[in-house]
Formats: C-alpha cells, structure tokens, sequence
C-alpha cells in the first residue's frame, strides 16, 4: 500500500479506474430518473462524509482558515459541482463510453493552461504522449456517440465543457494548495462544500421531491459512494506525486473504463472509430508514463502570492 501511495503510474491507474465507474454508475441512475444535480450531490456527500469519518478515527480535525475555505468551496465548484453536473446531464444522450472519452480532453487544455500560467512545462516525450492522446479523443468526438445514434451537437458542446472545467480544477488546486494540509482534508472539505453547493442548487430550482428517486436505485448509490471515496483520497495523493499535467492523465483511464463498461454491461455499441481512438488514446497514455518516469516524480510548484494567502 506504502509503495502504491508514492508511486505516480500506481496512483494513476487506480484513481483513473475508479473515476471511470463514475460512468456507467452514472447512467444507470440517470436511466431510473434521478436528476443530474441530485447525483452529482451523491457523490460529494457521499464521499466526503466516508472520507470524513476515516479522517476522525485517525484521530485528525480539519482546522478551518480562510484560505482552506476559498479553496475548499472555489475547489468544490469547478473540480467537482460543475464538471459533474455537466457529465450526468450529458450521459443518456451520449453514453457512458462516449461521455467518458471527454476526460481525455482535460490533459491537452490543463498542459495550455499550465503553460500559459508558468505552473509546469512537460519534457518534449511528455507532449507528444498528451498530442497522440489528443488526437485520438478527436478520432472518437467525430463518430459524436453511439454506433446509429449520433448526438446533437449542442450535448457534444455541453460534453467538450467538462474538460475545460476539470483542467481549470487542475490548475488550481496545486496553484492555491494549503501549505502543511493533506491530501484527505482537502478532499473532506472539497466534498462537503460541493454537497452544501449543490444541495442549495437542488432546493432553489427542483424541490425536495428530487431525492425521491434514489430510493430505486439503493446499490447503485452504494456502489458510487464506495468508488468515489476511494478515489478521492487517491486523488489528491496523485496531485501532490504528479502534479497537475500528470494528474490530468486519469482521463485516459477513466475513459477507457467507461467504453469498456458502457460495451460489456449497459449494451452501448460503438463503431470502430470509436475503438480506434481509444486504443491510440492508450498508447498517448504509455507516452506520457515514460516521460514522467524520465524526469522522476515532480512536486507540486507554488505561485507564492496565491499560496500564501489566507
């Protein structure tokens, strides 16, 4: 366990696999009429209550300050809330595998983003693993779904928006992370602010009666909470080992695992486009491994002014 906590490719593989069981259990529940926003609060609660109660038996507190507060609920709301609600709302249109291909974007805009910010440079063998990667996300945007049934265009742009949301998060969180705070704790309080976020969200524009669909679908919630606490406390380890253009990464994990979930247990079909970007995805992703092995594992870069605040 030691040795998966400090491994960059160990932590990738695993929160990348967990992430992508967000898909399929995502529309299984959207399919039994549980609202996008109602799931997506799932999620955050579930996991951060879990992530919680493992943080109190440790004998830890989280200590609040103004700084872990901005970052907890600006984290919440661009990491998780938005991105989310906007994957759930996409999924019964465009299918799990399909919608999953969009996190395969994340790396491309969060290596801009990183550029554009100073946060980190890749080596040359690290962009060229991240354009093989792009290039086959584009091969599978251009069949837009399953095999018979394309998507409208505006749910592809709703889909290509997640992406953009998950790279902005990855940016931030390493750029604005609390000096002397764990992985955990920052999970814990993304996560509740996320719940408290969406909750509002719920209450203001659906009412109550949202919830009540959940009462359908009891394993399939367990079985989201339990993958997605797991995956966080990965999570936030990864973006301190990796940092943010290798955390980035997960999506092609996650996405491979929702095509492969979507195929062999919703019934999804998709067309041989399809699988070919995926396995050229895959090999962007074996790319970028060997790129990240060659400058060893990175810490996190600070922009002090924005670190240091509170």
């Amino acid at each position: 366990m030691k040795f998966l906590w400090d491994s960059a490719i160990g932590l990738l593989v695993v929160t990348g696999g967990l992430l992508g069981m967000t898909l399929p259990f995502g529309k299984l529940a959207t399919a039994a009429g549980v609202p996008a926003m109602v799931w997506a609060f799932v999620i955050s609660l579930g996991a951060g209550g879990v992530l919680l109660l493992a943080l109190l038996l440790r004998g830890e507190r989280i200590r609040l300050t103004p700084h872990k507060l901005r970052y907890f609920f600006v984290t919440a709301a661009i990491s998780y809330a938005f991105p989310n609600l906007l994957m759930f709302s996409a999924i019964p249109h465009l299918g799990a595998g399909y919608t999953g291909i969009m996190f395969t974007l994340s790396p491309v805009i969060t290596l801009v983003f990183s550029i554009l910010l100073g946060v980190r440079r890749p080596n040359l063998l690290g962009i060229i693993g991240i354009a093989v990667g792009f290039v086959g996300a584009v091969i599978v945007a251009l069949t837009r779904g399953e095999a018979g049934q394309p998507a409208d265009y505006f749910w592809v742009a709703i889909g290509l928006l997640i992406p953009v949301s998950l790279a902005a998060g990855n940016i931030y969180r390493t750029v604005d992370w609390p000096g002397g705070t764990g992985p955990i704790e920052l999970a814990v309080g993304s996560h509740l602010a996320s719940a408290t976020l969406l909750v509002a969200g719920i209450l203001a524009l659906l009412g109550g009666q949202a919830f009540v669909p959940l009462g359908g679908v009891p394993l399939v919630v367990v079985g989201q909470v339990a993958s997605a606490s797991a995956m966080f406390a990965f999570f936030f380890r990864l973006q301190a080992v990796g940092g943010p253009v290798y955390l980035s990464q997960i999506g092609y994990v996650a996405a491979a695992v929702g095509l492969f979930a979507g195929t062999l247990f919703l019934g999804e079909h998709y067309q041989l486009l399809t699988w070919l970007g995926a396995a050229i995805i895959t090999a962007g992703v074996f790319i970028t491994t060997k790129a990240q092995n060659q400058t060893g594992a990175p810490t996190p870069v600070r922009i002090e002014p924005a670190a240091s605040r509170s």
